[in-house]
């Protein structure tokens, strides 16, 4: 495919089709996108969608203008503000990134320099290379992933098609306009060559797509077969004096690390009973909580107790009329929830 005439057609789409989102230059406008926008957009897109995200975006902004701002900020303020995005690793490396970003004095302007920053990996670096510094960086996402495998009808299927995906993206990549031509793909992908029923007819590329052109698109990518995920148990304890619950933050490092929770026991292969943090008369919610996470899907009990005085236990008190304001992810968020119907063990 001749780069030059594949980029024209795509930025011609991109200048009138352009999605508008708040970390966004509009297309085709000289000047360069602030690169913290751009890096906390793309930390938050990230097994997350826009419409998800987008809110997020704009209240960590508000809060936190620059880079030098969300450095200085305190752990427990960001993993609150983070609560509900998930995948709760990236809160933690983007407080690590801005201050080594804020420490440096500015983000590197090079692919390979913004790859030395904490918590950024390849896709990342591409992306703010591109969209902050229109470096000619080849910016490869799922959505950009499913384009070059209907374009050049890949065969190889995922995720060991990922590496000829790359070589593909990056001979496509411009020297002209690499971050426009960046994210014009990505919103083709979002927009036009969606996963089920692509609208091919509104493509800038269906002349050039060898999918489209042996009329099966929806067959690509093509997709491995994927590895049964496991279950694992758990039990989260409800416990609650005087109209509060006890909730405590959850060790730096591992699964929710350092996000507010409720009580709760190691997460087990087997439904094995687990010990109750305090001796005293518990009640069982009607059904578990059942959660997925990246690499396994989880069963929560979750057993409540209604005490007359505060256990000596670790943690904070907070008031069950604002937990909503207590910053609880997605998981204990609907523990929470089940607390409220229990039933008696």
């Amino acid at each position: 495919m001749p780069v030059d005439s594949a980029a024209r057609e795509i930025l011609a789409w991109y200048d009138t089709n352009a999605r508008a989102l708040p970390w966004r230059h509009p297309p085709g406008v000289p000047g360069r996108t602030d690169p913290y926008r751009v890096w906390l957009s793309e930390i938050m897109l990230q097994q997350t969608t826009v419409a998800m995200a987008s809110p997020y975006f704009d209240r960590f902004t508000a809060r936190w203008p620059t880079v030098e701002a969300l450095a200085a900020a305190d752990d427990a303020e960001v993993m609150t503000a983070w609560a509900g995005l998930g995948y709760y690793a990236r809160a933690r490396n983007l407080l690590a990134c801005a201050r080594e970003v804020s420490a440096r004095g500015g983000f590197p302007d090079t692919e390979a320099g913004l790859l030395t920053l904490p918590g950024v990996g390849p896709y990342t670096a591409a992306a703010v290379a591109a969209i902050a510094f229109d470096r000619p960086a080849a910016v490869v996402d799922g959505n950009v992933e499913r384009v070059m495998s209907r374009v050049f009808a890949v065969e190889t299927p995922l995720p060991r098609a990922k590496p000829e995906l790359r070589v593909h993206a990056a001979a496509l990549t411009p020297e002209d306009r690499p971050g426009d031509y960046a994210q014009a793909v990505m919103d083709l992908g979002a927009t036009v060559c969606m996963p089920r029923r692509p609208a091919c007819g509104r493509c800038p590329w269906n002349q050039r797509c060898r999918a489209f052109a042996a009329g099966n698109p929806e067959r690509y990518p093509v997709k491995g077969a994927k590895p049964a995920r496991p279950t694992r148990y758990g039990t989260a304890w409800w416990i609650e004096v005087d109209g509060e619950v006890l909730l405590v933050r959850r060790p730096a490092k591992g699964l929710l690390g350092g996000m507010i929770a409720l009580p709760a026991s190691d997460f087990r292969p087997e439904p094995t009973p687990a010990r109750a943090p305090v001796e005293a008369a518990w009640t069982l919610a009607p059904e578990p909580v059942r959660h997925g996470f990246t690499h396994f899907d989880l069963v929560l009990d979750v057993a409540t107790t209604r005490l007359a005085e505060r256990p000596p236990l670790e943690g904070e008190w907070h008031p069950v009329a604002g937990l909503d304001r207590a910053g609880l992810p997605t998981l204990f968020r609907r523990a929470a929830d089940a607390a409220t119907t229990p039933r008696l063990l």
